[in-house]
């Protein structure tokens, strides 16, 4: 049976799964510790592989070619656009994730990769810009799970950032270019270096605060973490 891969930027998101799953640290890649264990007769391996996009991905390509995963799930938390109707300690998963910053200024505003005409990845006659699909099959066992247990799981598009949007202003101009549920800073980088392995991705988050004038005062990481975790448990727990 091929194993999972859990890939967050940092420990607290990954920490409840480590201790419950009663995972073991195997090596230091460089980049991050990384935990071994099982949920049933499933190998697990869980990295936090450090912050932004960068990080995000050097990581992923690494330990996907170390230990050839099935299916790739991005955790952690993220920032909730008010429009998406969310709120601290909700749970949202992605359908594609968008990079919010690649592409280039124009007299008339951003423009996205399409403009420039270069995509990020081509790929069996697919051209793929700033949207980079989630697996369907793999997002959907989640929401029909959320479904059975009644807990609020919201759907939508992701956005990845490189500089975290700290004014309502920033957050209002990339909602009306976007409208994605949430934001974070490596979701869009894991998703494509997993598309370009051929591998099943999801991305889970907790939300922990508002994309909003950012006062820290607001924010509940540790309850985004914990929230993320404990159905991450249930959906692994499921496959």
């Amino acid at each position: 049976m091929k194993p999972f891969l859990v890939i967050s930027a940092v420990e607290q998101e990954i920490s409840y799964l480590i201790r419950v799953l009663g995972c073991t640290r195997i090596c230091d890649r460089g980049f991050a510790d990384v935990y071994a264990g099982r949920v049933g007769q499933r190998p697990i391996f869980i990295a936090a592989t450090g912050i932004g996009k960068v990080n995000a991905a050097s990581g992923t390509a690494s330990l996907i070619l170390q230990w050839q995963p099935e299916l790739v799930i991005n955790t952690g938390c993220a920032g909730a656009y008010p429009e998406a109707g969310l709120k601290t300690g909700d749970l949202a998963i992605a359908v594609s994730e968008l990079f919010g910053d690649e592409g280039v200024i124009t007299p008339e505003g951003w423009k996205g990769f399409d403009c420039i005409g270069i995509p990020v990845l081509e790929l069996k006659g697919e051209r793929y810009y700033n949207e980079i699909p989630l697996s369907f099959s793999a997002t959907e066992k989640a929401v029909q799970l959320a479904l059975a247990l009644d807990i609020p799981l919201r759907r939508g598009r992701f956005l990845t950032v490189s500089t975290c949007s700290g004014t309502a202003l920033r957050g209002r101009e990339l909602y009306d270019r976007f409208a994605p549920v949430c934001e974070s800073m490596e979701g869009a980088a894991v998703a494509l270096v997993s598309l370009q392995h051929g591998i099943d991705c999801i991305e889970l988050r907790g939300i922990s605060n508002m994309v909003e004038d950012r006062d820290l005062s607001r924010w509940n990481i540790t309850l985004a973490a914990e929230q993320s975790q404990r159905f991450l448990l249930k959906y692994l727990e499921g496959c």
